[in-house]
């Protein structure tokens, strides 16, 4: 008999998905474990999975419809029914609330491209902000988007856009991510050439078209005025697109930043939070990450200074197992672990993500450099699996490739602290009473006081300084 799959909860926090984008057609045969579609959630962009085997008869939602959990997405002919029986006979009991028309939705501004990292201090995606688990949209590093006219309204209408990739007559196919990149440019959808499935306009096909200079449309209340050619894509330091003297913007808060804003308010209003705040002597790790650099250069593996401050959070978290642990307030009671799961924030347009490299306890320098690009990789992709956004002991956020010297980061519940580590830079200090010039670096650890003790947290961060200064240490 025929059987519905419906919208999984793929996170703790998800009460409806967007169906981004189908992997199986109507009438292809699914075994059980097949991928079928990709899914946005309110974390990420996650692969769904059908648990029954038979033929996909009907696709009950298209690419781009937002569906509540529970509800229906498809249907599967698994007996000895045909098909197209199912898909002719089949009421669906419940509606997919369809993804809102573009014209309806105002223009977002557009985030600020991710600075050319300083020295390859710190590995490519390891920035953050606040440790939350969240996630979002995609956007290459280095890539900025060129600021509109002056005369740009703050709310831009687009030609209707069909993201279920139907191929409709006068619509125009485009996949989500495609469209908010378009939508926070100002892009007439009309003017780029799709180079998808079936002409689908994917999100290489805006970027090149930002890139080469394309037209932007008109503004929609402006007066007439011909169309001007964008300026060129702006370097990674410019400034994110601005408001034009005059106007307003409304931007609504997507499903992660939701996410984002509602962890971190329950965050700093339920969890006491207190602050230490230490400098670390990175000199000898500069020398040593040199050297290692130069044997691992056949292996075209180069590690960055936030592989061994990963490395030695995780040694130190060994030694203080207070820090890794979790909350659980519902029960009150504090969990330990043996095993060190270690989140990293990684800053992404609407926000961040925190992919956790678990067991990080048990890995080498060089594995902890592949796996963290992996994970970055695909954060940035939208391609982590539920696993990989879940189960972390402890967060580590760094913001040193922007030039902040110090921060203070909010703890990601259940985890009772994060490590907010600022840039390794040239300071002038005290040594057998000269002062000199030494490679120095700030973190502050942000700590669950009903957990933790200072104390506790100071003897955590002495051995973190031990380690990153004699980083020997951390390999033997």
């Amino acid at each position: 008999m025929p059987v519905e799959i419906t919208m999984p909860q793929l996170s703790d926090t998800m009460t409806e998905g967007t169906v981004v984008k189908w992997l199986k057609n109507e009438g292809d045969k699914i075994k059980s474990g097949d991928i079928i579609a990709e899914v946005e959630t309110d974390k990420a962009t996650m692969e769904m999975e059908s648990f029954e085997a038979g033929t996909l008869a009907v696709r009950v939602v298209a690419e781009g419809d937002r569906v509540p959990v529970g509800s229906p997405i498809a249907v599967l002919a698994t007996g000895k029914e045909s098909a197209d029986e199912v898909k002719k006979n089949y009421k669906p009991g419940k509606a997919a609330a369809p993804a809102p028309q573009a014209e309806a939705q105002p223009a977002e501004a557009a985030a600020p491209a991710e600075p050319t990292h300083r020295g390859d201090q710190y590995a490519p995606g390891s920035e953050g902000q606040h440790g939350a688990e969240a996630a979002g949209q995609h956007q290459p590093a280095a890539t900025a988007v060129a600021a509109p006219p002056a005369s740009q309204p703050s709310r831009i209408s687009e030609p209707a856009a069909d993201t279920g990739g139907n191929g409709a007559a006068g619509r125009i196919k485009i996949s989500p991510l495609a469209r908010r990149i378009a939508q926070e440019n100002g892009i007439d959808f009309s003017q780029i050439e799709g180079s998808g499935p079936g002409g689908r306009i994917v999100q290489k096909d805006v970027l090149a078209f930002i890139e080469s200079g394309g037209q932007t449309k008109a503004p929609a209340a402006a007066a007439p005025a011909p169309a001007k050619p964008a300026p060129a894509a702006a370097p990674a330091a410019e400034l994110p697109q601005r408001v034009a003297t005059g106007q307003t913007q409304t931007i609504e808060l997507t499903k992660m930043r939701q996410t984002i804003a509602t962890r971190l308010q329950q965050s700093k209003q339920q969890i006491p939070h207190f602050y230490e705040t230490i400098d670390i002597d990175v000199e000898a790790l500069v020398a040593l990450r040199k050297t290692i650099n130069q044997q691992l250069e056949k292996q075209n593996v180069r590690l960055s200074i936030s592989d061994f401050i990963n490395k030695a959070i995780a040694v130190a978290l060994r030694e203080h197992p207070a820090l890794n642990a979790h909350f659980d307030a519902k029960n009150n009671r504090i969990i330990r672990y043996g095993d060190v799961h270690l989140g990293i924030a990684v800053a992404i347009p609407d926000g961040l993500i925190v992919p956790v490299l678990r067991s990080i306890d048990q890995m080498g320098l060089r594995e902890i450099r592949q796996r963290s690009v992996d994970l970055v990789d695909r954060a940035r992709a939208q391609r982590l699996k539920r696993e990989e956004l879940s189960g972390a002991t402890f967060t580590v956020s760094t913001l040193g490739m922007y030039g902040i010297r110090e921060f203070a980061a909010i703890i990601n519940p259940p985890e009772v602290g994060i490590l907010a580590v600022g840039a390794a830079e040239q300071r002038a200090v005290v040594r057998n009473g000269q002062i000199v010039a030494r490679n120095m670096m700030t973190v502050t650890l942000s700590v669950d006081h009903r957990a933790v003790d200072g104390a506790t947290a100071a003897e955590f961060l002495r051995t973190l300084k031990a380690l990153l200064e004699e980083p020997g240490m951390m390999l033997v």
